[in-house]
């Protein structure tokens, strides 16, 4: 299974959706990096990605954005397969 990495707070609803959608998919471990605990992290997460809103979501190589980006992509039919990439 590919490496999971999520820019995240402790607070964000999103984040905890995000989660719970990847671990009923079979993830067993997030990478999490707790942007709100380190603050130069959410200026690399955005150097990064474009954006500045959390979570924003890794697989492997391939950025696939917040949790509605996530979301997407699933019923769209895709991760699953990036998941086994």
């Amino acid at each position: 299974m590919a490496k999971v990495l999520m820019y995240s707070t402790g607070v964000c609803p999103y984040c905890i959706q995000a989660e719970r959608l990847l671990k009923a998919k079979g993830v067993a471990e997030i990478d999490k990096i707790r942007v709100d605990l380190q603050p130069e992290q959410r200026a690399e997460m955005m150097a990064k990605t474009g954006r500045r809103t959390v979570p924003q979501i890794y697989i492997g190589d391939t950025h696939v954005g917040g949790f509605d980006d996530l979301s997407a992509l699933d019923r769209a039919g895709g991760l699953d397969a990036l998941l086994a990439a």
